[in-house]
């Protein structure tokens, strides 16, 4: 759990914004940011963010849900978001804990992901529900 990136600290209702500031979400970080990791799965080695979780109810979309886009892929089961007018990968349902949401730790405001230390990568080419 981290409580504070660089000198911001993580506010229990943080807000995180893709590019363009079109998409906004509240997300409900009151421990702070829960396991931040890297994946090197086919899409996360592409979108190459770093990635923490909340539960489903943990993310609230207060402007711009008319430009998520949708994308799923292989088993159809993770969707991933992206705003549809500047690209940027917001959130996603995870396939390995449907009950939680993974977000862009960059989309949060004022934090800068690369302050974060020891950022795990997950083995996401061998993910577990492919066995």
């Amino acid at each position: 759990m981290i409580k504070t990136v660089g000198r911001t600290e993580i506010k229990p209702i943080h807000r995180a914004k893709c590019h363009c500031g079109s998409v906004v979400l509240e997300l409900s970080l009151p421990n702070g940011i829960e396991k931040p990791r890297r994946c090197d799965c086919s899409i996360c080695r592409r979108k190459g963010a770093i990635v923490a979780s909340v539960k489903l109810d943990g993310i609230k979309i207060v402007q711009g849900e008319q430009f998520l886009t949708l994308y799923q892929f292989n088993t159809n089961t993770a969707k991933h978001y992206f705003c549809s007018k500047c690209g940027i990968y917001t959130h996603h349902q995870r396939r390995s804990v449907p009950s939680e949401y993974g977000y862009n730790v960059g989309c949060l405001e004022d934090v800068n992901p690369f302050d974060i230390e020891n950022v795990v990568t997950n083995d996401g080419v061998n993910h577990p529900a492919d066995r």
